[in-house]
C-alpha cells in the first residue's frame, strides 16, 4: 500500500512539474522543473528496486543533462533572449492538442496490436545482473554503442558551447 501511495506521489510531481517546464516562459524556471521530472524519475526507479538505473537517471541526466541545458542557457546573451516572448494564438493550441490526441492513438494502437500490455507484466523479476548486462553491453540488442555516441555528442555540443561563448566580436 505504502508503494502505491509513493508512485502516486511521483507520479503526481513528475506531471504537474512537466506540464509547467513546457508551459512556463521564463528558461530557468524550465530548467528547474525538468530537474523536478529527472529527479522524479529516479524515484521511481528506486520505488521498484532498481538502484542502479535510479543512480544512473539522478547522475547522468538529473546531473549532466540539465546542467547542460542551463550552461546553454547562461551562453545565450540577454540581448537574443529579450525578444523571445510568443503570444499563443487559438489555431495553434488546437493544432498542438491534435498532433498529441493523434500520436497518443498511434501509442494505444500499437499497444494494443503488438499485445505489449499483456506482456508488459512479467511474471517473475527482472534480475538486476540482466539489466547491467544489457546496460553495459556491445552485444546485438545491448546499448553500450549508443550511450558512447551519446556522450561523445554531448561531448561535442560542450567544446561548440565553448567556442561560441570565446569568439570574439
Amino acid at each position: 500500500m505504502a508503494n502505491i501511495v509513493m508512485f502516486c506521489i511521483l507520479a503526481a510531481v513528475i506531471l504537474v512539474s512537466a506540464v509547467i517546464c513546457v508551459a512556463t516562459k521564463s528558461f530557468m524556471r524550465a530548467a528547474t522543473f525538468l530537474l523536478f521530472v529527472l529527479f522524479g524519475v529516479a524515484g521511481i526507479y528506486f520505488l521498484i528496486d532498481y538502484t542502479f538505473l535510479g543512480a544512473a537517471q539522478i547522475s547522468v541526466y538529473a546531473g549532466g543533462v540539465t546542467m547542460l541545458y542551463i550552461f546553454a542557457i547562461q551562453l545565450v546573451s540577454k540581448r537574443t533572449l529579450q525578444g523571445l516572448t510568443e503570444r499563443l494564438k487559438g489555431g495553434k493550441m488546437v493544432a498542438g492538442a491534435l498532433a498529441a490526441l493523434v500520436g497518443f492513438a498511434m501509442v494505444m494502437v500499437i499497444l494494443l496490436k503488438q499485445k505489449f500490455l499483456t506482456l508488459a507484466i512479467p511474471n517473475e523479476e527482472v534480475p538486476m545482473e540482466q539489466v547491467g548486462n544489457t546496460l553495459m553491453g556491445a552485444g546485438k540488442y545491448q546499448y553500450v554503442l549508443p550511450f558512447e555516441f551519446i556522450s561523445v555528442f554531448l561531448l561535442a555540443c560542450i567544446i561548440g558551447g565553448i567556442v561560441i561563448s570565446r569568439k570574439d566580436k
